[in-house]
């Protein structure tokens, strides 16, 4: 069943965003932080009694580590839904609601254009921000797809990337809920960004957080073989982002993560995946896979005021994870060269 449990809001912010950050007090567990996705139950204001989902708090969840409201008592009892739409997300739970998917009725259109899959939202900022730093005039779209937070409304970072114009449009698919665009697919999120709205590019991937079992198989990452094989189907060239770390405390995740390992292994088509200098001897080169090196700035990505740290290390801590990044951005650059000059 779910954790869930009565609480009063003792605290709101102004609710600048799609996201509403809250103090909830909760009897037996006394106030704690929690969230609202506004779009889903409305705004809170103290006073308010809500019903919130206070396990992942209970398990003390590094991503996860505050109460998420459920349902708004007082004043979140008499939402409509989003006139004419009548596609589910979150279908058959309690959370069901209506969308109006991107998706159109235009035959499938082939496409040529790059896309860049990272299995981790920490490595968004870093990708885009040296794609910007190679290409700035291109537009660069964001695919949230399952494997972390399901919620578009989340990501403070998609948002800080969206107002530094360094993010042409973000949507949510599949699972994912309330980005710009609502997509039923990854297929058709892609479709829609690369061909109706003009990005030149666009990276899918994950929201924050991360599903992990400490086993090959049952972690978000591998959201990434959906996305590399829906892109490469649709005519895409693919660059898979590696996860890589100089100093993660486990084993598994030390120099190229197993995450990424296994999807390499499984992947059933060639991807292209970027690597900092003298560091490309990291990758498994079976499956026809290319290794690409390129220079990674992590004392401009420092200076830049984006989010420079990882699972508690700063990016001095742990040069290896951002360089991995920030190369895939360098990388995927190229990859849009090449297509605009129509080479293969």
């Amino acid at each position: 069943m779910l954790v869930l449990r009565r609480g009063v809001v003792v605290e709101a912010d102004s609710q600048a965003g799609p996201e509403q950050r809250l103090v909830v007090d909760v009897p037996g567990r006394g106030p704690r932080p929690a969230i609202a996705d506004v779009g889903l139950v409305g705004a809170a204001q103290p006073g308010d009694e809500v019903v919130v989902n206070t396990q992942a708090a209970d398990l003390q969840l590094g991503s996860g580590g505050f109460d998420i409201v459920h349902v708004n008592l007082t004043r979140g009892l008499d939402g409509e839904g989003v006139a004419g739409a009548h596609v589910m997300k979150l279908n058959y739970t309690s959370l069901q609601h209506a969308v109006l998917p991107v998706e159109g009725e235009d035959l499938h259109v082939p496409l040529t254009l790059p896309v860049g899959v990272i299995s981790l939202h920490g490595h968004l900022a870093p990708l885009a921000w040296a794609l910007a730093a190679a290409r700035p005039a291109f537009r660069l779209g964001y695919v949230q797809t399952g494997g972390g937070a399901l919620p578009g409304s989340h990501s403070r970072v998609v948002r800080d990337l969206r107002e530094r114009g360094l993010l042409a449009g973000a949507l949510t698919a599949g699972p994912a809920f309330g980005g710009e665009g609502e997509a039923i697919t990854t297929a058709g999120a892609l479709h829609h960004g690369l061909h109706d709205l003009g990005w030149d590019g666009a990276v899918c991937g994950p929201g924050p957080g991360i599903l992990g079992s400490a086993s090959a198989l049952g972690h978000g990452g591998m959201i990434v073989l959906e996305s590399a094989h829906t892109a490469r189907a649709l005519g895409c060239p693919v660059l898979v982002c590696p996860r890589l770390s100089s100093a993660d405390p486990r084993e598994r995740h030390r120099g190229l993560s197993h995450h990424t390992r296994t999807v390499l292994e499984l992947l059933l088509v060639p991807v292209t995946v970027a690597a900092p200098p003298g560091d490309a001897h990291l990758i498994p080169r079976g499956r026809g896979h290319r290794v690409v090196e390129a220079r990674a700035d992590l004392a401009g990505y420092a200076a830049s005021g984006l989010p420079a740290r990882t699972m508690g290390r700063t990016i001095e801590e742990d040069p290896l994870f951002f360089a991995g990044a920030l190369a895939s951005g360098a990388v995927l650059a190229r990859l849009g060269e090449r297509r605009s000059a129509g080479e293969a």
